[in-house]
């Protein structure tokens, strides 16, 4: 088993000079995004045009499959869930409508494995723990996953900020989004507790985040 490590994030802005929306999601580039699965947005966040703001986002690397349940496009929660580890598998499953993940066991080296074996098509979510949360904060989105099948997830913690107002937390984002991100990051390579600015050029109105 990994350590576990958390990661505490904090973006301010001040006298940014016109009102800006960040929005935070994992959505680097792995193979089958936005056919296989789908990146879910994690904070939505808004500064505003003058004075100071600042927002702030936990992350830990204790993951979790999830039966997320799904309202509009948005994942409002999830009916059950399960604490996983990178190598290792679990079985979905379920009985008089009661959903059910199997205790992980050893799988396939470097990915997370979650196998439906529910007798119907599924929805099924890998995200991560969250402290004081019951169930994990979603992060990809695979549905449609039929009977027999498993979804198999190469998750790596790379955290991405884009400046978009279109988005709402927990939504699935079924496309590439059509602003580049102004922000990148491996959370696995950063310090515990790291705060970032957001800035705007004047001249190019383009934004950055900087580290503080």
């Amino acid at each position: 088993m990994s350590h576990v490590f958390t990661r505490n994030l904090t973006f301010q802005s001040n006298d940014l000079g016109k009102e800006a929306t960040i929005m935070l999601t994992f959505d680097a580039d792995m193979k089958g995004l936005y056919e296989d699965f789908f990146p879910v947005v994690w904070k939505v966040s808004k500064f505003g045009q003058t004075g100071p703001y600042r927002a702030h986002a936990t992350y830990t690397s204790q993951l979790a499959f999830s039966k997320p349940q799904v309202v509009d496009g948005n994942i409002i929660d999830a009916e059950t869930s399960v604490k996983i580890n990178v190598s290792e598998k679990t079985s979905l499953t379920e009985a008089s409508e009661v959903y059910h993940f199997s205790s992980p066991e050893s799988g396939i080296a470097g990915v997370l494995q979650a196998v439906n074996n529910t007798g119907a098509i599924q929805d099924i979510a890998v995200g991560f723990m969250t402290p004081g949360d019951l169930m994990p904060k979603p992060a990809l989105y695979f549905n449609g996953v039929g009977d027999g099948s498993h979804v198999t997830a190469q998750f790596t913690p790379v955290l991405r900020a884009y400046i978009t107002s279109d988005y709402e937390e927990t939504a699935i984002i079924r496309g590439a989004i059509d602003t580049p991100a102004i922000w990148s990051q491996d959370l696995a390579g950063l310090a515990e507790s790291t705060t970032w600015t957001l800035k705007r050029d004047l001249a190019t109105g383009r934004y950055t985040l900087v580290q503080a």
